[in-house]
């Protein structure tokens, strides 16, 4: 059981992931999408009727002159611009060039837990939860300026290359962990992983996705 918001459940997942124990959280945080109302009255019914839901991370392999870093992601990977001056990210979609230069803050690639977390505030996609997809979504991109993003199959594998790395330096961040001056980093679903979160009846991850697409 996680008490606190959706940062604290993202640590609950990472720390205790390898004990394949489902995880009920209650909101003591700010947002807690990923959480349940705190309530201590009818704890063990509300377990007992509690409906699951699987999610399967990304993968980041990270490159830095220094070598190479893996972490994994249950919300999204992100990349983004350290400095003042614009990011110029060459994108790679299973070996295949799709964006020779993009100019931007960062872009980032979530799976769809993540989807309505910092993916929607970059005005991206709201997935389903079963969604077999990926969200690919630029931030504040300035070249090319029209270009919103794409929804990938979730099997898809995402290249980043930095270009003028060292005059435009990125950092790559998966979910709290954070890599700087990165020169290549890919992206992957990752099937053989998988954690179990647990939400009270009627209030499931399903319902809340779908429910985030009609809010004011």
């Amino acid at each position: 059981m996680a008490l606190g918001g959706d940062g604290f459940m993202l640590q609950t997942l990472h720390a205790f992931r390898d004990l394949g124990k489902p995880v009920y959280g209650m909101n003591l945080g700010s947002v807690g999408f990923l959480m349940n109302e705190f309530n201590e009255e009818g704890l063990e019914t509300r377990l007992s009727a509690a409906e699951a839901a699987q999610l399967h991370p990304l993968r980041m392999v990270a490159h830095t002159k220094d070598g190479v870093r893996e972490a994994l992601a249950f919300n999204e990977v992100s990349l983004l611009r350290q400095t003042r001056q614009a990011a110029k990210l060459r994108i790679v979609i299973d070996d295949k060039i799709r964006i020779e230069e993009l100019i931007c803050d960062g872009a980032l690639v979530s799976t769809p837990a993540g989807s309505t977390a910092y993916n929607l505030s970059a005005h991206g996609p709201i997935l389903p939860i079963d969604a077999a997809l990926l969200a690919l979504t630029p931030i504040s991109a300035f070249r090319p300026r029209r270009w919103r993003g794409a929804l990938l199959p979730r099997r898809a594998r995402t290249r980043f290359e930095i270009l003028e790395a060292a005059k435009r330096p990125v950092s790559a961040v998966a979910d709290d962990l954070e890599v700087r001056d990165v020169t290549v980093v890919e992206v992957a679903e990752d099937r053989s992983v998988s954690v179990t979160l647990l939400f009270d009846e009627g209030r499931s991850l399903d319902e809340r996705i779908l429910a985030e697409q009609f809010a004011d």
